[in-house]
């Protein structure tokens, strides 16, 4: 995965989704992904003097949650993972995801990585007598890890 020269950054003309290595899924929007850590602050005195010494080191990283849209009508294979785990079979709801943004000639440029992921859940787009906009559902994926790459 080459990325850009180092002035350039990334845009995201297509990203998707991967469950168990597999895209299942193209994304219209990506949300609220982001990665935390705990700060641990250590204190100590230094030396003869007694000096004050502060360090801060990486605690436990945290958990966390993402919310993608997606058509409503596109992916088999997405919407049997959003019912495993909205019916509670976590045996097959949790799964290794992986958001994947790709360059313009859909070569994957940037990739993160959720380990043990399941959907929370749903959220249907605004249905409308007459509208011919496309129905979309909001999907929000908790994680226990997040890797970037």
């Amino acid at each position: 995965m080459a990325l850009p020269k180092a002035e350039d950054v990334l845009v995201a003309p297509n990203f998707g989704l991967q469950i168990d290595g597999v895209m299942v899924e193209y994304l219209n929007s990506v949300s609220g992904l982001q990665v935390e850590q705990d700060v641990i602050k250590y204190q100590q005195n230094q030396g003869a003097t007694g000096r004050n010494n502060v360090t801060l080191m990486p605690g436990v990283a945290k958990d966390g949650q993402v919310n993608v849209e997606r058509g409503a009508s596109q992916s088999a294979a997405f919407t049997q993972w959003i019912n495993d785990s909205l019916n509670g079979r976590m045996a097959t709801a949790r799964k290794n995801a992986t958001i994947i943004v790709m360059d313009y000639e859909d070569n994957p440029v940037k990739r993160w990585n959720l380990r043990n992921a399941w959907c929370s859940k749903i959220v249907m787009g605004t249905l409308k007598a007459g509208d011919t906009s496309p129905l979309t559902e909001t999907v929000t994926i908790v994680f226990e890890e997040l890797v970037v790459e």
